[in-house]
């Protein structure tokens, strides 16, 4: 049963199937059942190769120097798309993190959802998104150069429409902030311990301004620097 579960869903075209059903599921009954479908053939993938985290592009053990390079590119995709969709606020509706309005000044919320960002956000999606998404299709492609930058387009644009409930500057922002995650990840495929470190960091630093009340900070002083 194990392997039979394995051989299908290692077959080239699963991978398409699993994203399909994937938004089936999250336009019909609930946006969450896009994360958990791919979570749960990930999974299954994994448990089928007797838990071969090489396959994911987690073959390499965390180091210091992964940690302060990951913080570094962290620091510059903050500013770049902090500032990038302050400007796009200006001209489009803002950004709609009403969702998380409950952590605003509540300490408990705060890190109930920082628990939430580190499993399910930071290693979870890159686990799915990257570790899975990305390199079966690049596989499914042909494996080469053209291939995996392909393969990082339809995911970034998987991932930024999947952040519809965020409003258009959502799926943009989403989509261009993961197509930059998944070109570092193309120069280092067998190091997903990268982008889940900066997607953790950036995460934290976007909640944490959320709990300071602060979110908007950056779009007041673009406009205030405009006006």
């Amino acid at each position: 049963m194990k392997n039979k579960i394995y051989n299908f869903l290692t077959k080239p075209y699963a991978v398409v199937l699993a994203m399909v059903i994937g938004v089936l599921l999250s336009i019909f009954i609930d946006r969450n059942f896009n994360f958990f479908t791919g979570l749960t053939v990930a999974l299954l993938i994994l448990w089928g190769s007797n838990f071969d985290w090489s396959r994911f592009g987690l073959a390499k053990r965390i180091t210091f120097a992964t940690v302060l390079r990951s913080l570094g590119i962290t620091v510059l995709l903050i500013i770049g798309f902090y500032i990038f969709e302050s400007i796009l606020a200006m001209y489009f509706d803002d950004i709609d993190i009403s969702t998380f309005d409950n952590v605003r000044g509540n300490f408990s919320e705060y890190i109930g959802l920082m628990i939430v960002v580190w499993i399910f956000a930071a290693f979870g999606e890159e686990f799915i998104y990257r570790g899975y998404y990305m390199k079966e299709l690049a596989k499914l492609l042909g494996d080469s150069k053209k291939a995996w930058l392909l393969a990082a387009i339809i995911v970034s644009l998987y991932f930024g429409t999947s952040h519809a409930y965020q409003g258009l500057i959502g799926i943009i922002g989403g989509t261009l902030w993961h197509f930059s995650i998944s070109l570092i990840f193309f120069k280092n495929k067998n190091n997903l311990m990268s982008p889940i470190l900066i997607h953790g960091f950036y995460d934290t630093v976007g909640v944490t301004l959320l709990y300071l009340n602060k979110d908007s900070i950056v779009g007041d002083w673009i406009q205030q620097l405009l006006s």
